[in-house]
């Protein structure tokens, strides 16, 4: 789907630069030109970016502290 109809940037297109390293609106402008022009497409671009961040996000469990008591 078109994100950026004035830069014809695509969800696929800002998926793929999250995978190489952007994790900004500011750094996908830079690098495809997203919300550079009319900036209707912001929005939406950050929405994808953020979707696309927390999928490549490992999932990790809590770490838990272990506490002990020391005798006094």
């Amino acid at each position: 789907m078109y994100v950026c109809l004035c830069n014809a940037v695509t969800d696929k297109a800002i998926r793929k630069a999250a995978a190489s390293g952007c994790h900004s609106l500011a750094q996908l402008r830079c690098e495809l030109g997203v919300a550079s022009q009319c900036g209707k497409c912001a929005r939406q671009a950050k929405a994808v970016l953020k979707e696309a961040t927390t999928q490549a996000a490992p999932q990790r469990p809590p770490q838990t502290l272990l506490i002990t008591q020391m005798a006094v």
